[in-house]
């Protein structure tokens, strides 16, 4: 659609005798059906929220607090904690040799040594030199 700025006054003219045509089927409609379940507009816009009452909120508040609460009366001892450790270093091991998953190896330090370094920088720096004297900017 076109910018409203640029539009003549007979083009606005027929957009405002278009748009009271369809209020006025609407409303046609709207008294046919009795507004009997037929949107005349369209439903847009946001959803509304859900509240929660005050009451519902501390229910469930009260009911973490109880959960939590069992929760904490289940300590384990430090022999249980070994023991569950224990049998969980145990499980991997016994899935890493049946996988045949090992430790790989370290990689090799793949870092240039100081003198490639300065190696590099020299034939940079020479690369340079011969661009500068040919007058460019750039190589």
């Amino acid at each position: 659609m076109s910018d409203i700025q640029n539009l003549t006054t007979d083009q606005l003219r027929k957009i405002i005798s278009i748009k009271e045509q369809i209020e006025e089927l609407r409303s046609q409609l709207a008294a046919l059906a009795g507004d009997a379940g037929v949107a005349t507009e369209p439903v847009t816009g946001p959803r509304k929220k859900r509240r929660m009452s005050a009451m519902v909120r501390a229910r469930m508040a009260a009911a973490a607090r109880a959960r939590w609460a069992k929760r904490g009366k289940k300590r384990l001892s430090a022999a249980g904690r070994a023991a569950i450790i224990a049998g969980t270093k145990a499980r991997w091991a016994k899935y890493k040799k049946a996988s045949g998953v090992e430790k790989k190896a370290k990689k090799a330090d793949r870092r240039s040594s100081p003198a490639v370094r300065a190696r590099l920088a020299a034939a940079a720096k020479a690369r340079w030199a011969r661009a500068k004297a040919q007058g460019k900017s750039t190589l």
